[in-house]
């Protein structure tokens, strides 16, 4: 065998063992749809919640509709991506719970909670301001955490979310549309990104 055979094996090896370690069933389409649900509940909310389409003092009944709004996006898309990435998952004859999974949801779900709990205190406090900034802040550097357990660029919509967010802590006049960006667009940006390589493959 040639040393050009011997170092192919190599990468292949090499290959199959950061496969191993990384979760690869991801779906593009998930990424879509989670950012037609962000569209879709900020249209909602602009129309009929938020007063001038701002995250401002809310009327209390508008308050915690946003926030049923908010978990109620989170949620769709949170199954949504369960779905569709099991049934890639079964497609490629892959696990979809392991020891990676276990792993990659650990790192999201630190900074995603961490942020989480420290939104609701700022809300609490009636601090509206800096909420929108904070969720794109505090989302993308979730992202990043738990990029080391995927195969892609996941952590580039990480970079973005955390760039929007400080951009929009800058412009708090534009927290909402910043958000709209991030979520939604951002979301269905990558996703159509995801989908086309999934496709080549």
């Amino acid at each position: 065998m040639s040393e050009q055979d011997y170092l192919k094996d190599i990468h292949e090896i090499k290959n199959l063992m950061n496969k191993s370690s990384r979760f690869i069933s991801l779906s593009g389409l998930s990424g879509i749809l989670a950012g037609v649900y962000a569209i879709l509940g900020a249209a909602i909310a602009y129309f009929f919640l938020l007063p001038k389409g701002e995250f401002v003092v809310l009327h209390s009944w508008n308050f915690k509709m946003l926030v049923v709004l908010l978990l109620a996006i989170a949620v769709l898309s949170v199954v949504t991506a369960f779905l569709l990435t099991t049934r890639k998952a079964k497609q490629h004859n892959t696990k979809i719970w392991d020891t990676t999974t276990r792993r990659l949801l650990l790192n999201f779900l630190i900074p995603l909670v961490t942020g989480g709990i420290y939104i609701l205190i700022k809300l609490n406090s009636q601090h509206y301001g800096l909420t929108a900034s904070l969720m794109l802040i505090f989302y993308g550097l979730a992202l990043i955490n738990a990029s080391k357990y995927t195969i892609g660029n996941v952590k580039y919509l990480g970079y973005v979310e955390i760039i929007a967010g400080l951009l929009c802590a800058v412009f708090p006049g534009y927290g909402f549309w910043f958000w709209v960006f991030g979520f939604g667009v951002m979301h269905i940006l990558y996703g159509s990104s995801m989908l086309v390589n999934e496709k080549k493959a």
